[in-house]
């Protein structure tokens, strides 16, 4: 029994061992199979959690690089970018002024019909060169604070670029497509939650520019330091940024400086005045203290048209406001003397003040100290078309008897033409000066819209109406003499117009052939060519010689110096009656009326008549005309036209009118001043 058992219990022993490894193979197996089923599973997760396709922005074809805040993005343009009204800035690296579209179309990474585009935002170059590419002209810019580059839009690996743009206005070009615009996030920083932050409307501001408004102000040391000027290799122009407001900055004027580590992040009024909006004209303050009435020896009435382009960038902004408040101090402003106004330029001209706003230097200097930055292009062409229309007039101050001057100041060169604009305003009496700062190298002239646009826009190009200054920092060197020009009021020759300028004497013809009817109808031609007139003591003043054989002196220039007297002294002219002189009295208007014509007045002799001369008119014309006397002959029904030609200045056809009946001599009026008027704009410029 003993025997038979122990070999029973090592078989079971043997079988138990047998069936506890079989167990742990299983358990192994099973372990195996969980295993590898994890990691396929962790597979299909992976595949699950994918990264979401991306979604590429769309744009209009208006819209404007320096728009978008993004420094790198992916968008898609529509079809139908290639039109002139989208305006391209630059070749190859374009200015951020530009349609991103429209220069993705002329760098030939897109043609018209749309498409995905790469945009990359690179630093402001100096001279963007205009060119004709693939159907966009191309347009050149002096300067510009940002410039992008486009590609074809295959966004590259292990970058992230945003599926909605973040624009600089709250009024989002994309919101027309229905496209979302998300707030700026700062990064997110491992332990902390990002925040969104809210943007502000600052139109045409890069975001590097809205990031320095929270930086702490350093200490005046470090002020001093960072506003020293950088080296720059040869012809680069400036383009460091204003970390700082510095004293001269309206905005913190009076204001508590804040603490050490305080941030300036918002300054009160700066929105609205960045988005493009000018404040109201603010009133003068009163004042306890005697108020100067101004200098009597400098009454002009003054208006500054100002760079606002983004290109000059807010430190050099700042340096021309300060040299506009030197020149408001040395002036002595003031309603016995020297008024001033300003008008800003970039895109489009806003006066900031007029005329009549600010009376003393004091309230003056603290309304240009308050001025801000409009932005834009550099459109001094319209600024001066504008001045013209709107600015010199009764309602903004305009005094009337004291010249009108308008100084431009220019950084580089406009961006957009003067010639027409300042033509125009010569002739209207308004003595433009030009002040050119960093003007274009050799290198830069290919780029300036229009050539030699500085002698095109001044009075006279004799060299007093320019001043061309190398460096912004050398400007407030041109405070004397430009003070000193504008003051001369002997020396603003575009004061005189040909409407304000002239000695006019009339000789009428009172003969018996002309008839009391006709005779009341020439004075009524008479009445109605004054009427065209400034006059004045000081401006055009009028005469009058009635003829038959006789002469008689009606009134002489010294005797009435209002329009309402001449008109007046011209009805109670009376009809004399008698023969026909014309010789005689021609010599008379001589001798009586332009004896005592003033030395700086154009001398103009109308002289109206019915019928051919008793006498020899030949001689007394030639004494006219070689006294400087500008002959302007006029007949009536029987006149001689062999006469009139003879009497009329050279050339004849331009000095001389026949008119068939005297009724219609009214309809000569417009044609005897446009007359008058282009003898005098033809005069030289120099």
């Amino acid at each position: 029994m003993v025997l038979l058992f122990l070999p029973l219990q090592g078989a079971i022993l043997i079988f138990m061992g047998i069936v506890v490894l079989t167990m742990k193979a299983s358990v192994i197996e099973m372990f195996l199979v969980l295993l590898v089923t994890g990691i396929h599973s962790n597979k299909d997760t992976t595949k699950k959690i994918k990264r979401p396709k991306f979604n590429v922005p769309q744009i209009n074809c208006d819209v404007k690089a320096g728009k978008i805040i993004n420094p790198e993005f992916v968008v898609k343009c529509p079809a139908g970018c290639q039109d002139p009204k989208y305006h391209v800035y630059g070749t190859d690296i374009y200015a951020s002024y530009s349609s991103v579209c429209g220069a993705a179309i002329h760098s030939g990474v897109l043609d018209n019909s749309g498409g995905k585009i790469l945009v990359r935002k690179v630093a402001g170059q100096s001279g963007y060169k205009g060119s004709y590419s693939n159907g966009i002209q191309s347009l050149s810019l002096p300067r510009w604070r940002e410039s992008f580059i486009v590609s074809e839009g295959k966004p590259q690996k292990d970058v992230t670029y945003p599926s909605a743009l973040t624009y600089s206005s709250s009024k989002s070009p994309t919101a027309k497509t229905g496209e979302a615009t998300k707030a700026y996030q700062k990064p997110s920083v491992p332990g902390t939650t990002a925040q969104p932050v809210t943007l502000m409307q600052v139109t045409g501001a890069t975001a590097s520019e809205a990031s320095h408004t929270s930086l702490p102000k350093p200490s005046p040391s470090a002020v001093s330091t960072t506003s020293s000027l950088r080296s720059q290799p040869m012809g680069h122009r400036s383009w460091e940024l204003d970390l700082w407001s510095t004293s001269s900055d309206a905005s913190g004027q009076n204001s508590p400086r804040a603490n050490a580590g305080e941030m300036d992040l918002w300054k009160p009024g700066s929105v609205l005045l960045d988005a493009g909006f000018v404040p109201k004209e603010e009133l003068s303050t009163q004042s306890l203290e005697p108020v100067s009435q101004g200098d009597p020896n400098c009454k002009i009435d003054l208006s500054f048209l100002i760079d606002g382009s983004s290109g000059i960038g807010k430190r050099r902004f700042r340096i021309q406001k300060q040299f506009l408040a030197d020149v408001a101090q040395t002036l002595d402003i003031g309603p016995a003397g020297p008024l001033m106004g300003v008008v800003q330029y970039g895109d489009n001209p806003a006066a900031q003040f007029n005329l009549r706003t600010h009376m003393n230097s004091r309230d003056l200097k603290t309304a240009i100290e308050k001025i801000t930055q409009r932005g834009g292009l550099s459109n001094a062409g319209r600024a001066i078309s504008y001045v013209t229309k709107n600015f010199f007039s009764k309602a903004n101050g305009n005094r009337g008897g004291a010249p009108n001057v308008a100084v431009v100041i220019v950084d580089g060169w406009p961006t957009d033409k003067v010639e027409e604009a300042s033509r125009f305003a010569r002739e209207s009496g308004i003595n433009i000066f030009f002040i050119t700062i960093e003007g274009a190298t050799e290198n830069e002239k290919q780029y300036v819209t229009e050539p030699n646009f500085s002698n095109k826009a001044v009075c006279r190009t004799n060299g007093f109406y320019s001043l061309n200054v190398q460096s912004w920092f050398s400007l407030h060197k041109t405070v004397q003499p430009l003070v000193k020009r504008v003051c001369d009021t002997d020396r603003l020759a575009c004061s005189k117009t040909c409407l304000n300028s002239a000695d006019i004497g009339f000789v009428i013809d009172g003969s018996s052939s002309v008839g009391t009817g006709n005779f009341r109808t020439v004075l009524q031609f008479v009445a109605n060519l004054s009427k065209e007139f400034e006059i004045s003591d000081t401006d055009t003043r009028i005469g009058a010689v009635q003829y038959t054989y006789e002469q008689r002196l009606e009134f002489g220039f010294d005797d009435y110096n209002t329009k309402s007297d001449i008109l007046n002294a011209i009805k109670r002219v009376g009809y004399w009656s008698g023969g026909t002189s014309t010789g005689a009295a021609i010599n008379y208007a001589l001798e009586q009326l332009f004896k005592k014509s003033k030395p700086n007045k154009r001398k103009l002799m109308i002289l109206i008549t019915d019928g051919r001369s008793y006498d020899d008119v030949r001689i007394p014309a030639m004494v006219a005309h070689h006294k400087g006397v500008i002959t302007y002959a006029i007949g009536v029904a029987w006149a001689a036209q062999d006469e009139l030609e003879v009497i009329a200045t050279h050339p004849a056809n331009d000095h001389s009118f026949f008119v068939d009946e005297f009724d219609h001599l009214y309809k000569f009026v417009p044609k005897v001043i446009q007359s008058i008027c282009t003898e005098f704009n033809s005069q030289p410029r120099n």
